[in-house]
């Protein structure tokens, strides 16, 4: 069902729409929010009942998987406005910490080595963005980021006010010089940072791999932001828009899962977007206008293909409100899960560690057809095959290699 509107939206889903009989086979469909009356679409009835906008879900995951890359890597120049869309970007999910973001096998290059030298030229900046999390967006997105993201510091307490002073007026300094100045524990500045960040006062300057990082007064290394340029709401509508261009369908849930924003604020751009026509109630969510377009009129093909895709991976964290429950398990963690012809069928479970992971089990949706040796074959294509071995294949053990 769609979420209520606003009473001056000129944009009206199906099931709003005054429909007009023609016949008991078809009806047309008029748009009167204005007094004019205009014929929006012929659709037909099936068994007395009104069609609504469907499309074959087949068509949307092919579309998903040609933007995502996953068809076909991506080149540069394509990749960089992957990475825009998908943005902000994470590192490898528990073993990448410290190392670049990467779009696992989105591009045909080395993308891990392309963004360490764009982080090294600081094309890529940190912050902190989904819900307080790190990521990495563009330098030339941080005030769109900012305006969307920024958690206000109004009334500063005594500490982070001392931290603020002595990077105002000493900085860039690191953490250890913040713990001499100032005579706080590590322990103590650490969070303090974390909050100054999320309020976008202060920003850590990680153009590299290294752990001893700068931290400057973030006017000072963005003088031109201005948290005023959007709202939260018209910044949330423009990622919006590049989210469902890279999900083709999405809904709420998604994007409070990804984003980590508010579900109020969410509900508000996508009725602000529906009113404004760039985007479209269909079966399961929405969709933008013009994919609803380029769907009815375009072929796009099918590949078959299994993935397994670490826990920050872009489709990953936009389905996570529903992956991490569907395959939660009582004594294992889960490790990956597993895209099968576009779609989560499945997850590989077991233990962390900070070295080769300890698998335990694979597990798939029942009724997934596919052939054990191909599922474990995109297991260890992330996975070494010797140092992480499979223990369990759907609870039953496996034979050693």
């Amino acid at each position: 069902m769609m979420e209520a509107l606003p009473p001056t939206c000129s944009i009206i889903s199906i099931s709003k729409k005054t429909q007009l009989k023609l016949s008991s086979h078809s009806t047309k469909l008029y748009d009167q929010s204005d007094g004019d009356i205009e014929i929006i679409e012929k659709v037909k009835f099936v068994k007395g009942r009104q069609r609504n906008y469907m499309i074959d879900s087949k068509y949307i995951t092919a579309l998903r998987m040609e933007r995502q890359h996953l068809n076909k890597p991506a080149t540069e120049a394509e990749y960089n406005a992957l990475y825009r869309d998908t943005s902000p970007g994470q590192n490898v999910y528990w073993c990448g910490f410290g190392d670049p973001p990467s779009l696992t096998f989105r591009a045909d290059f080395n993308d891990m080595e392309y963004n360490r030298e764009r982080q090294r030229n600081r094309t890529l900046v940190k912050g902190r963005f989904q819900g307080g999390n790190l990521g990495w967006i563009e330098s030339s997105d941080m005030e769109l980021f900012a305006c969307m993201c920024r958690k206000p510091l109004d009334r500063p307490t005594e500490s982070q006010q001392t931290l603020m002073d002595v990077i105002e007026r000493e900085g860039p300094l690191n953490i250890q010089s913040m713990k001499e100045m100032t005579g706080m524990l590590v322990k103590e500045i650490t969070p303090i940072l974390h909050r100054l960040q999320e309020a976008f006062l202060i920003y850590e300057d990680q153009f590299d791999g290294a752990w001893d990082r700068g931290w400057y007064q973030f006017a000072e290394m963005f003088p031109d932001v201005n948290f005023r340029r959007y709202t939260k709401i018209e910044a949330l509508k423009i990622v919006l828009k590049r989210f469902a261009y890279r999900n083709v369908l999405f809904n709420v849930d998604m994007a409070k899962s990804f984003y980590k924003m508010p579900v109020k604020d969410v509900k508000t751009a996508v009725a602000e977007l529906l009113c404004e026509g760039e985007i479209m109630e269909i079966e399961g969510g929405y969709l933008l206008k013009t994919d609803y377009n380029l769907l009815q009129n375009t072929v796009v093909e099918f590949q078959k293909n299994i993935f397994v895709l670490h826990r920050n991976d872009f489709l990953v964290k936009s389905h996570e409100y529903d992956l991490k429950e569907k395959y939660k398990h009582h004594e294992y963690d889960i490790l990956q899960y597993i895209l099968i012809d576009g779609e989560f069928h499945g997850a590989v479970l077991g233990h962390f560690k900070n070295g080769p992971y300890i698998i335990e089990d694979v597990v798939l949706d029942s009724g997934i057809k596919n052939e054990k040796e191909e599922i474990i074959d995109a297991v260890y294509r992330v996975n070494n095959r010797k140092k992480s071995p499979v223990k369990r294949y759907m609870g039953r053990e496996e034979m050693p290699l």
